[in-house]
C-alpha cells in the first residue's frame, strides 16, 4: 500500500507494500494517541487557585457589620475546602476605610488580596477626596444588603420612631445620634432623616458599628441607624430597642419582622440599603477572578451562610459579573446625589 502526496491510498501488491502498510498504520497509530493525550490534558488541566494565604482585608474596624461578616466567611471557607490556602483577616480602617482600599489598589495582579466592602467604598473618596474609585479595583460578587435599623436605649420612653422624632424636633441639635465615621454611610443616613422629617441631629462618629453600639448601651450618645448585626445582641439582652427599619418593606425574618419601617410608623418613606460585597485588586487575569466569584457562591449557598443571613438580618442576594457591575454603578449614583444634597462632599 502507498500513501500518495494527494492523500490517496493506492493499493498494491508483495510484501513490500505489506510492510509499509503496517509501517503507516504504526505512525498514524502512534499520532492518534498523542492527540488524544493532549487533548485529555487540557480538558482535565486544573483550575487557578491560591498559591499562597489570602489576605482578606476589611476596610473598617474590629466589631462592625463588615468585620463580622468576613471574620464569619473565612472559617467556612475552611470548613468546607473552597481554598487550598486560608482567608486570612485583616483590618486596615484608617481613613474611613481608604487604608484597606488604597491598599488593594496598590496590589495590581496579586490574586492573592480580596477586600470586604461596605457603602464607604462610595463615600470615602467623595467625602475626602482620597484618589480612590471602585473602578480601581475589580469586582467580584455582591453577598448580600444591609439594613439600617433606628435604634434607642430600652430605658428610654421612646416606643416608636414618630414619638423619638417629635422630641427631636422640639430640642433641634440637641440629641446624639452617633454613627460610623464622618460624612459616611451613617451620616449620609442621618442626613436623609434630617431632610425628610426637618429634624437636626448633633451626628457624632464614632471608629466602626461595634462602637457605636457599646456607646448606645451606656447611654452617651441617643440614637443609631446600626445595621442589626451591629446591635442584635444588646436587643435580645434588652438593653436596645429597635424602633424602625430603614427601608421600604419590614426585615422577612424572624426576630426582625416586628420591626415597623419608618413609613409606618411616620407616614414618610425612607430607604437606604447597604452594600456587602467582595472586590480583588486590579489587573487579575480571568481565571483568578473565577475562582473568587465560585468560591464566594459556593459561601452564600452554606447552610451557615443562610443562617446567619437570617441572625443578622441581612438581605441575601448574591451577583456577580456585568449584573453587579451595573448595580454598582446605580448604588455609585444614588449615594452622590445624597451626599451632594447633604453638603458632605470634599
Amino acid at each position: 500500500m502507498r500513501l500518495l502526496r494527494s492523500g490517496v491510498i493506492k493499493l498494491s501488491h508483495g510484501g513490500s507494500s505489506m510492510s509499509k502498510r503496517f509501517s503507516w498504520f504504526k505512525i498514524l497509530m502512534v499520532v492518534a494517541c498523542s492527540l488524544a493525550m493532549v487533548a485529555t490534558s487540557i480538558g482535565t488541566a486544573k483550575a487557578w487557585e491560591p498559591k499562597m494565604p489570602v489576605e482578606f482585608i476589611i476596610p473598617a474596624g474590629a466589631g462592625g457589620g463588615a468585620d463580622v461578616m468576613a471574620r464569619f466567611i473565612a472559617p467556612i471557607i475552611s470548613k468546607h475546602k473552597l481554598s487550598p490556602k486560608p482567608f486570612v483577616v485583616i483590618n486596615k480602617s484608617a481613613g474611613a476605610g481608604a487604608e484597606g482600599f488604597m491598599y488593594v489598589k496598590g496590589q495590581k495582579g496579586n490574586p492573592h488580596v480580596i477586600i470586604i466592602t461596605l457603602d464607604n467604598l462610595f463615600t470615602t473618596p467623595l467625602a475626602t477626596g482620597v484618589p480612590f474609585h471602585w473602578k480601581d479595583m475589580t469586582p467580584v460578587a455582591k453577598l448580600a444588603l444591609d439594613y439600617f435599623i433606628l435604634w434607642v436605649h430600652t430605658d428610654t420612653p421612646y416606643k416608636t420612631a414618630a414619638e423619638y422624632f417629635d422630641a427631636v424636633k422640639k430640642s433641634p441639635g440637641k440629641f446624639v445620634m452617633g454613627g460610623t465615621g464622618a460624612k459616611q454611610e451613617d451620616q449620609v443616613l442621618t442626613v436623609l432623616i434630617e431632610q425628610t422629617y426637618g429634624l437636626k441631629f448633633n451626628y457624632v462618629p464614632f471608629k466602626g458599628g461595634g462602637a457605636v453600639a457599646v456607646e448606645l448601651v451606656g447611654k452617651h450618645i441617643d440614637s443609631t441607624v446600626n445595621n442589626p448585626s451591629e446591635a442584635v445582641s444588646h436587643m435580645k439582652n434588652g438593653t436596645l430597642r429597635a424602633l424602625a427599619v430603614c427601608d421600604n418593606e419590614r426585615i422577612d425574618l424572624p426576630d426582625w419582622k416586628q420591626v415597623p419601617t419608618l413609613k409606618e410608623s411616620t407616614g414618610k418613606d425612607v430607604s437606604y440599603l447597604m452594600l456587602r460585597g467582595i472586590f480583588m485588586a486590579p489587573g487579575v487575569k480571568p481565571d483568578e477572578l473565577a475562582f473568587y466569584v465560585d468560591v464566594f457562591k459556593k459561601v452564600s449557598e452554606t447552610p451557615e451562610w443562610k443562617k446567619y443571613v437570617t441572625d443578622m438580618g441581612l438581605k441575601d442576594s448574591f451577583l456577580a459579573g456585568d449584573e453587579y457591575v451595573k448595580w454598582l454603578e446605580a448604588k455609585d449614583k444614588e449615594v452622590k446625589e445624597l451626599m451632594t444634597s447633604g453638603g458632605l462632599l470634599k
